[in-house]
């Protein structure tokens, strides 16, 4: 899946351009874009440094639809919406983490390395984490944050998904067929 982030001057409304593997393209809205790194860019980054297949992007990449997300071009296969739906429902806690660990990162990348176990610690209410693989998104949104802010004004940065990577599918509901009564 290929994804780009455009840089708009500051405080415009920014978006991202997603164009998956099945050839449906999308336009999801970002909010203002300021000198920071993007939001949706701290998670792409976070979730591809820890190898994440269940966040926001590999739900993404599986046939997610948020709802800040627009059909820009591409057949979408059969009822894409209700298989979305399902795949939002199966992979909640999963991409709820996603939200949590990006934050995270975003949150740390600003702060010292040594200050990193603590604030672990009290980001994670004690629970036991790989500090290891924090400090490996951590510094994975330090690098993202120096290449955007090399982005001139009207560039773009792009990123790739990886193809296998995304959230596993679930059953979509089965649908009746349209006219028929059923007794």
């Amino acid at each position: 899946m290929r994804v780009t982030f455009t840089r708009l001057a500051d405080h415009q409304w920014g978006d991202v351009l997603i164009e998956r593997d099945d050839r449906v393209v999308y336009r999801m809205h970002a909010g203002p874009v300021t000198a920071h790194l993007p939001h949706d860019l701290v998670h792409l980054t976070v979730e591809d440094a820890l190898g994440m297949a269940d966040g926001v992007w590999g739900a993404i990449a599986g046939g997610v639809v948020w709802g800040s997300m627009t059909h820009v071009s591409g057949r979408r296969p059969p009822h894409a919406a209700e298989r979305s739906a399902a795949l939002k429902k199966a992979h909640r806690d999963a991409v709820q983490y996603a939200e949590l660990l990006g934050g995270f990162a975003e949150a740390a990348a600003a702060r010292p390395d040594a200050e990193l176990p603590r604030l672990a610690r009290d980001w994670f209410g004690g629970r036991p984490v790989d500090l290891a693989a924090l400090g490996r998104a951590v510094a994975a949104v330090r690098a993202a944050q120096a290449e955007w802010a090399a982005v001139p004004v009207g560039g773009t940065l792009v990123r790739h998904w990886p193809a296998g990577r995304r959230v596993a599918p679930v059953a979509a509901p089965r649908h009746r067929e349209r006219g028929r009564r059923t007794a």
